[in-house]
Formats: C-alpha cells, structure tokens, sequence
C-alpha cells in the first residue's frame, strides 16, 4: 500500500523530489514569515491588493505559505502522504504543474466568489487538487489502485470536505481545488499505460 511511508529521510528526498522541495519551501517560507512582518504581508492571497494594484503573485504565494504551526504541519503531512504516488506516476514535471495548476485555480476561484476583503494562505487548494485526481483514478482507472489504497482515497476526500465547512477554512479553495483536480485528471492520465499502481 503506496501511503504506508517506509523510506528513510534520505531515500524520501532521492525518490521523490518535488514533494521534498515543496516540504522545504513550506518550512523555509512559515520561519521567514514569522520572523518578518513585512514578507507576512506581501504573501498572503489577499483579494484588495490583487484587484486594486494587479499584485497577482498572490495568486501563488498562498499555496506555499502558512502562519499557523498546526496549518503547516497538517497541509505539509497531507504532502507527504499523498504526493509521492502521483509524483512517480505523473513524473516530476507534469506533477508540478498540475499541483501549480490547482492551486492557482483554487485561488483565482477564492479572488472572484470570495469578498473583496478576503485573505488567505495555504497549501489546501493544491492538496484538494490531488483529491481530485485521485477521485478520477478512482472513478475512471480504478485498476491502477489496490482496493486498500481506495478505501483510503474514499475516506480521506469525504473527511476532507466535510471538514472544509468550518470557520477559518477557504471553502472556495478546497471544493474548487478538489474539481480541479477532478477535471485534470484525463488530461494528466490520457496516455498513462498503468506501469505503476497505488
């Protein structure tokens, strides 16, 4: 079963290094942010800034940036977990852009549904991405996934939505980002031969 971690820290970063270097820049970002206001400020996805002064990195930043400990922790071992399986299927580069690809759509979503005055930041869009298309292997390729590992994905994304619906979270990002990954799914899986299985 493919989300059972079992290598070592060293193996981790050698087999699959996307997912090392997105944990990285979670950390590096969530020390600089707290130790400096004004880098806190000019990352958040703030929907003001982006509309009013064309500051469209915001569109982007936020999927990398998190302010509270237990936010990062979670949405980095969400990444953990997850992303490796997609990673080795995908391939670095495809993998890549589809996590940017969710996660930015996540965000615009968030900047036209969402007030003007709203801010956020979070990994979550991105994460719900790979929801997504993890829901299309389960709907559309189910034999590339054991039946242990489709449990998982089944429970994991019901949890995950009905936790979105809580004070504080981007609901926007995460549903939004769950159909995004949903609809990149053909497009990412179109001419995989099923080489690899989760």
């Amino acid at each position: 079963m493919f989300f059972v971690r079992t290598e070592s820290f060293k193996q981790f970063l050698k087999f699959y290094p996307v997912i090392s270097t997105l944990v990285a820049i979670h950390i590096i970002v969530f020390m600089i942010s707290s130790l400096s206001m004004p880098f806190r400020e000019l990352i958040v996805g703030s929907n003001l800034p982006i509309l009013l002064d064309q500051q469209y990195w915001r569109l982007v930043t936020p999927i990398f940036t998190h302010f509270e400990p237990m936010h990062l922790l979670f949405n980095t071992f969400s990444l953990i977990i997850f992303g490796p399986a997609l990673e080795v299927m995908l391939g670095r580069i495809k993998f890549i852009l589809a996590y940017l690809a969710v996660g930015i759509m996540a965000n615009v979503v968030t900047l036209f549904l969402a007030e003007m005055t709203y801010a956020h930041v979070g990994a979550s869009g991105a994460i719900f991405g790979l929801f997504g298309i993890y829901l299309f292997l389960l709907l559309m390729r189910p034999e590339l996934i054991d039946a242990n590992s489709r449990q998982i994905i089944i429970v994991i994304i019901i949890v995950g939505v009905l936790l979105t619906f809580r004070p504080g979270i981007n609901i926007y990002a995460h549903i939004f980002g769950l159909i995004g990954g949903l609809a990149l799914g053909p497009i990412l899986f179109a001419r995989y031969k099923g080489h690899f299985r989760i």
